[in-house]
């Protein structure tokens, strides 16, 4: 799990959450509210939807704001979480990443990266 992982506001706009996903090589990233309470994540795709949908409305990026195109169906984890139930879950909902919350605060990301080490770390002590 990435501890501490980048989070952007909901009120951000998408050209930023665009530069900061390209320069820490994320996939995604997790939405917070003011509050610091996650909300959302923003992936790749999003962003690609919400720059498409501004050039054909003759719009400008740096006006569109993450809570527009951020998925808000949240999927979580924690800590303790059995890393087989997390893969699969992730598995059956196409998650790249999910934030890990302990006690409603985010405490981490498990992106597919992790949970394939993980569950490779795990299968080799159960051989």
């Amino acid at each position: 799990m990435h501890r501490s992982p980048l989070t952007i506001s909901e009120s951000a706009s998408i050209a930023q959450a665009v530069q900061i996903i390209v320069d820490n090589k994320l996939t995604g990233i997790t939405v917070i509210d003011e509050h610091g309470v996650v909300v959302g994540v923003l992936s790749e795709i999003d962003c690609l939807k919400a720059i498409l949908n501004s050039i054909y409305n003759d719009g400008d990026p740096d006006h569109r704001l993450v809570n527009e195109f951020m998925t808000t169906k949240l999927n979580t984890c924690t800590p303790s979480d059995s890393i087989v139930e997390v893969a699969q879950s992730m598995l059956e909902t196409q998650q790249r990443r999910r934030p890990v919350l302990e006690d409603g605060k985010l405490v981490g990301q498990v992106s597919s990266g992790n949970v394939l080490w993980a569950l490779m770390e795990y299968s080799r002590r159960k051989a």
